[in-house]
């Protein structure tokens, strides 16, 4: 007789999953937002406002005179180091290695990237709605750690393939952010640091075909890097990438230099550097936007865009590749829960909330109205994924999901 579960155990059972799972940093940028938003609408308002916006620095050498600039534009380079570190790893060693590897998360995640957008400018191509199309990539960008954690909170119900198959979505579509940042939201060119940054991206490349197994190198290269692209026009967390791809793959007495320095990076990121990002950006006055304000058309459009157009794209995406044969869809994995993944990618937050910045910067009130948009797309986006994902999936102890085909 199998032994049933003690009421205690039931009770506990999620919020062991929450520590001991991949849940954990998604939940904490869950409970960053939820504090961001009370405090921008309590009596503390305009002290959490005066804190990112208000303090002024004599940093003119940096052009970062606010609190906010420096999260944004410095401490932010660090997690996009992180980025570059991962995609290194898994272009190189791991699950985008081969060819065959990479074909359904590069077209899932291109699909995820394009239907949203195409689904933001339909939305924003009405009267009254001029200039708003300068935020066509906002809806476009997936948050590993928020759709990681919510998927996180259905255990092991969830196959082994999808979790893989998300991860591997994200990561591309990443690497599409970047390069959607890099070429799209870049400020006037000067051509004279940029011509520092390649030669200073240049050194560290060389530095890498050395074989240098030392870390100081490439963390000096990286952080006068990061000055050069600052003052270049190009946004400075875009060095972030850059350096990381320079990091050789094996270091000193055989490490992995580059898994090393991406699992000790890791944490500070996910704990520590994305929600302050997240608590500096994420809290919106709902008072002065009103009614009218959150259902303007754009805070619309950005959230159609990431509950519609993502799971649009990428399940479509999916089931044409694996109807004609380009690549399998996940192994084991029933067309219903590959929707509520898909739907699950809908969650833009720090990506989204970044490119919101870069795309109205200067203009306050869209940025506000871009938030909402974020928010809401991604609330809804986690709420209908998490419940199609836990209505379709089965514990391992169970019978095996009903709806493969």
């Amino acid at each position: 007789m199998t032994e049933r579960p003690s009421a205690i155990r039931l009770v506990f059972a999620p919020v062991r999953a929450l520590f001991v799972s991949d849940a954990s940093a998604g939940i904490l940028l869950i409970l960053v937002a939820v504090a961001a938003m009370l405090a921008a609408n309590s009596p503390f308002a305009e002290e959490y406002h005066h804190l990112f916006h208000g303090l002024m620095f004599d940093a003119e050498v940096f052009k970062l005179n606010t609190l906010h600039l420096w999260i944004n534009d410095g401490l932010m380079a660090i997690f996009f180091f992180v980025v570059g570190l991962e995609v290194k790893r898994e272009w190189i060693e791991g699950q985008l290695s081969t060819a065959e590897q990479r074909r359904m998360p590069v077209l899932a995640a291109a699909a995820g990237m394009a239907i949203p957008a195409l689904v933001y400018l339909f939305f924003v191509n009405t009267e009254g709605a001029e200039g708003l199309t300068r935020g066509w990539a906002i809806p476009a960008a997936t948050d590993i750690a928020f759709a990681m954690g919510v998927l996180g909170l259905l255990g092991n119900r969830v196959p082994a393939s999808l979790r893989l198959f998300l991860l591997t979505v994200a990561i591309v579509d990443d690497i599409g952010a970047v390069m959607v940042i890099a070429l799209f939201y870049t400020a006037k060119i000067k051509l004279s640091w940029l011509l520092g940054a390649l030669v200073i991206t240049a050194v560290m490349f060389a530095m890498n075909k050395m074989r240098v197994k030392a870390y100081w190198p490439f963390i000096v290269g990286a952080l006068i890097l990061w000055f050069f692209v600052l003052n270049s026009g190009v946004h400075a967390t875009i060095a972030g990438v850059v350096a990381a791809l320079t990091i050789p793959m094996i270091g000193k007495d055989d490490e992995t230099m580059v898994e090393t320095m991406e699992h000790s990076l890791a944490p500070w990121s996910a704990y520590l550097i994305v929600p302050v990002f997240g608590f500096a950006n994420a809290g919106v006055e709902l008072g002065d936007l009103g009614m009218a304000g959150v259902f303007a058309p754009l805070p619309i459009a950005i959230a159609a865009g990431l509950f519609i157009g993502k799971q649009v794209g990428i399940f479509s995406a999916i089931w044409v590749a694996d109807k004609v044969g380009f690549a399998p869809r996940p192994d084991r994995a029933s067309w219903p829960e590959i929707w509520g993944v898909s739907i699950l990618c809908g969650i833009g937050f720090t990506m989204s909330l970044f490119i919101s910045g870069l795309a109205f910067a200067g203009n306050a009130l869209l940025v506000e109205e871009a938030k909402i948009g974020i928010l809401m797309g991604s609330l809804i986006s986690a709420v209908v994924g998490f419940t199609i994902l836990r209505l379709t999936t089965t514990h391992p102890d169970d019978q095996r999901s009903p709806y493969i085909d």
